[in-house]
Parts: structure tokens; sequence; C-alpha cells
């Protein structure tokens, strides 16, 4: 009970800390896109990136908080976004993922899995070096 409870309580930081992740590299963007010039097809890639990296900073957090089991608490961290964002699409906009919505989802919960495992290790790692 108390490991699920922890591990519910890890997903749950990686969840917010990629949706924070998300609202702060969102706004940055729109402004970027408002008071300039630039068009968003130019920062398309930037963009992917930046999510990419957001996914795994959450898993890397639901990792560090979950101290075990990382790829698995990083895949669930990336599997509930994903499952945030179809919802939304879904219920908002009545449309289901296509494929390559569920290539990058996909990918994004691999990047996640990584980011969980990464987050595991260096909490371990600093705690036997202390």
């Amino acid at each position: 009970m108390e490991e699920s409870k922890n591990m519910g309580s890890a997903i749950l930081y990686g969840i917010i800390t990629i949706f924070l992740f998300a609202i702060v590299s969102s706004l940055i963007f729109s402004l970027i896109l408002r008071f300039t010039a630039t068009e968003e097809a130019s920062l398309q890639f930037i963009i992917t990136t930046v999510s990419f990296i957001g996914l795994f900073a959450g898993g890397f957090i639901a990792g560090g908080k979950g101290k075990q089991k990382g790829w698995l608490i990083g895949g669930l961290t990336g599997l509930a976004y994903s499952l945030v964002i179809f919802l939304f699409q879904f219920l908002g906009h009545d449309s289901l993922f296509n494929m390559e919505q569920m290539v990058y989802h996909v990918c994004y919960m691999l990047i996640a899995m990584m980011g969980g495992i990464l987050g595991v290790n260096m909490t371990s790692n600093s705690q036997r070096n202390a």
C-alpha cells in the first residue's frame, strides 16, 4: 500500500512538472510569435524539442521522488500525460490521435521512462555519497 501511494505521489509530481514546464514554454513561445515576425512553422523543431525536454524533466522528477522502478514510474508519468492530452483532444475537439500524434506520444512515454530511470539513479547515487 505504501509503495503504490509513493508511486502515485511521484507520478503526480512528474505530471505537475510537465504541465508547469508546458505552461511556461507556451507563454514564452506565444510572446515570441506575437511580438516578432517569426512564423510558427519556423519554431516547430524547437517546440518539439522543448516538449521532449519537459517530458524528460517530468520523468526525472517522478523517478527521483519514487526512488525505485524508474522505468515504470517514468512510463506511467508519460502515459498519464498522454491520457490527459488525449482526453482534452477527444472531449474538446471530438477527434482521436492521428498516426503522427501516436508516434509523438509513444516517444513522449519513452523519453519520460528515460528521465525516470536517470532520476532514480541520480537520487540513489547522491544518497550513497552522503
